[in-house]
């Protein structure tokens, strides 16, 4: 494999971190940055989502998402999803998912759909203005970031 080859998985961390548990898919990635990674994996802060991630979207062979939703569930709930539309996400409250899942379908639209999964992490309402996940979230934080690893390492 060649240095500049594009990255064959994708591990993606969406959230606001100013938003504290909106924030955790951020976190995770941070954390899986730290580990070794096997070749081809990459890891990328998604911020809030959206259009500017298509060329590192469409360039994976494999996306893993990270991302909080409020789904009425206890904190910290992992779901592991394998979603082909934007109708097949989770309904959250953050914003940012708009233009992440069109996104998304503009990639089936155009022919080249992209393999996902998704691992949507259960959040209470977002709270005030923090950059820190709640002290009860971040005890999960440790265990996501493994559970995706042995998934990407599985690939």
């Amino acid at each position: 494999m060649s240095s500049n080859k594009a990255p064959r998985i994708l591990v993606l961390g969406i959230g606001n971190v100013l938003m504290g548990d909106e924030g955790v898919g951020v976190h995770v990635v941070r954390l899986l940055e730290k580990q070794k990674l096997p070749p081809g994996v990459v890891c990328l802060d998604g911020g809030t989502g959206g259009f500017h991630l298509l060329d590192e979207i469409q360039r994976a062979g494999q996306i893993f998402i990270v991302d909080a939703t409020v789904d009425g569930a206890p904190l910290g709930t992992l779901r592991r999803l394998r979603p082909s539309f934007s109708s097949d996400y989770p309904t959250t409250l953050c914003a940012h998912d708009i233009g992440l899942k069109d996104m998304l379908d503009s990639l089936y639209l155009l022919g080249t759909p992209p393999n996902v999964t998704l691992y949507a992490v259960s959040i209470s309402l977002p709270q005030d203005m923090k950059m820190e996940l709640s002290p009860e979230l971040e005890e999960f934080v440790p265990g996501i970031a493994i559970e995706v690893l042995e998934e990407v390492e599985s690939v």
